[in-house]
């Protein structure tokens, strides 16, 4: 039964789903994957399936909590973008929000819980400045924290809005500054392209897709690995439709920004799970970049993580993987002189708060 929400991400009719029981299991894997919306899309917009009217309530309720955050990230963007007109800097977007400003299909149903966006390094001050008189502030964090940030992410600490409550990330690139796959910010920001009659601008079609992959292969979280593999199953379908030559152009862009181990795994995952329709050739020109990764090994380890977050996707071996897959995360971003004294510092704080409680 644990393959229900896979068939139906496949965007293809499922006929062995016909009892209530596996309506219900469908309903219960779809929410714990943060793809119920999704699914109401799948159904309204492409009429891939008929669900029973029981399973439909549950669908139209998605979509009316979608359609919500939707206005509320709309408003948002407005008023970011006057402040980054008074600034004369581009509004980059990134992620959910892209996809959503953008009406492209990985938008539909796409719920996030904070907003990102893209500014360049030097002008991350000016930024962060301004957006204070608009209400935005950092949320509260200790001084190693807020060091860990400046000299090492990729992103400033979370602004949090005072009065409005939502969340805004503001990233200079796409991986951490330690990171070995740390690419050129300047030519993400040179390739973004704007959204016809808006303010906004997101990333190239190519960019887009690579950072999809990077964020869920290398980020090490998992809690919306399904929803984000959709979402890069999503961009692939609709961009190889819209453009014939997008195929070898994000085989290039991906050597250029030293990003083709994260797309060898999205083109890997999105085939063997939602059967994303990707030419043979394209799949042979990303296995340049498999190196010396052990297929089998990663094979289990990602196909165990990527299940929804539901008991009746997982197995005794489940959390082992995402745990294992934590660890190779932080390997992949940190060198060792940072990650050991950074994951000791943080296992002795939850060793300290879990004796306080006690």
């Amino acid at each position: 039964m644990s393959d229900l929400l896979n068939e139906y991400l496949m965007i293809k009719v499922n006929d062995s789903i016909r009892t209530n029981p596996d309506w219900e299991l469908l309903l219960r894997q779809a929410r714990g994957a943060g793809v119920l919306s999704r699914l109401a899309f799948f159904w309204k917009k492409f009429r891939l399936f008929s669900p029973p009217q029981h399973f439909a309530h549950h669908l139209e309720s998605a979509e009316t909590y979608w359609l919500s955050q939707k206005r509320i990230v709309n408003w948002e963007l407005y008023n970011l973008s006057q402040v980054f007109k008074l600034l004369n800097i581009r509004l980059i977007l990134l992620k959910g929000t892209a996809y959503s400003a953008s009406g492209l299909n990985a938008g539909l149903g796409r719920v996030f819980s904070d907003i990102d966006i893209l500014v360049p390094k030097h002008q991350l001050k000016e930024v962060k400045d301004a957006l204070k008189w608009y209400g935005w502030f950092p949320e509260p964090m200790d001084n190693y924290d807020q060091r860990y940030y400046e000299r090492w992410m990729h992103e400033l600490p979370p602004l949090r809005h005072i009065k409005r409550g939502t969340s805004l990330d503001i990233h200079h690139n796409i991986l951490p500054q330690t990171c070995s796959l740390y690419p050129d910010a300047e030519l993400l920001l040179k390739a973004s392209i704007n959204i016809a009659d808006t303010d906004y601008w997101v990333l190239a079609p190519e960019d887009m897709v690579l950072h999809s992959a990077s964020h869920l292969f290398w980020g090490g979280e998992f809690e919306n690995g399904l929803r984000d593999l959709s979402d890069i199953d999503l961009l692939l379908r609709e961009f190889s439709g819209n453009d014939p030559s997008f195929w070898q152009n994000l085989h290039n862009r991906a050597k250029v920004l030293g990003l083709g181990k994260p797309l060898f795994y999205a083109l890997r995952y999105a085939t063997k799970l939602l059967d994303t329709p990707i030419p043979d050739s394209v799949i042979l020109a990303s296995a340049i970049y498999a190196g010396r990764s052990k297929n089998r090994v990663m094979d289990y380890l990602f196909l165990q993580a990527l299940k929804p977050y539901h008991s009746s996707c997982v197995n005794s071996l489940t959390g082992f993987a995402r745990w294992l897959l934590f660890l190779r995360s932080h390997w992949l971003k940190m060198p060792l002189y940072i990650l050991l004294p950074h994951l000791f510092r943080k296992a002795w704080l939850r060793l300290a708060g879990n004796t306080e409680k006690t």
